[in-house]
């Protein structure tokens, strides 16, 4: 396992998406479940946009560390390259979101190609994203 993994993993890293010891971070804990990434999230008051509604770039936020975590989980050290976020409906807060990401196509040179969704308790999905991720050479950071 590289050192930027394993920092990642051991929780010695400040990212706002999942890091224990960043105060304001969202503290997301990460599964896999056969080729889905998932996490759970609640949002709060803090994390409002319009009143009772989650900010549309902390739902942008969830699914982007969504889709890392399933390249970490497969030991590839990547950086968001690009993104495109479409949003459907209000996500409101106090409720139990499940965001979960896939790989699309695997690899093309050093991109790989993910997808990501957020699914309300209903089963409606307000928002969907699909990105491209760099792999890098963590010592080159």
């Amino acid at each position: 396992m590289n050192y930027l993994i394993g920092a990642i993993r051991n929780g010695d890293h400040m990212c706002f998406g999942c890091s224990e010891r960043n105060p304001i971070g969202l503290k997301l804990k990460f599964t896999m479940d056969g080729d889905k990434c998932r996490t759970e999230f609640t949002a709060g008051e803090e994390h409002q946009g319009w009143n009772g509604y989650m900010h549309g770039g902390l739902i942008a936020a969830l699914m982007d560390e969504t889709m890392a975590w399933w390249l970490w989980f497969k030991d590839i050290s990547i950086m968001t390259a690009e993104m495109t976020t479409r949003y459907s409906l209000g996500v409101p807060v106090k409720t139990k979101l499940t965001v979960e990401s896939w790989c699309e196509e695997e690899k093309r040179g050093r991109l790989f190609f993910m997808a990501a969704r957020i699914i309300l308790p209903d089963g409606k999905v307000p928002a969907t994203a699909k990105a491209k991720f760099l792999r890098i050479e963590p010592e080159k950071l």
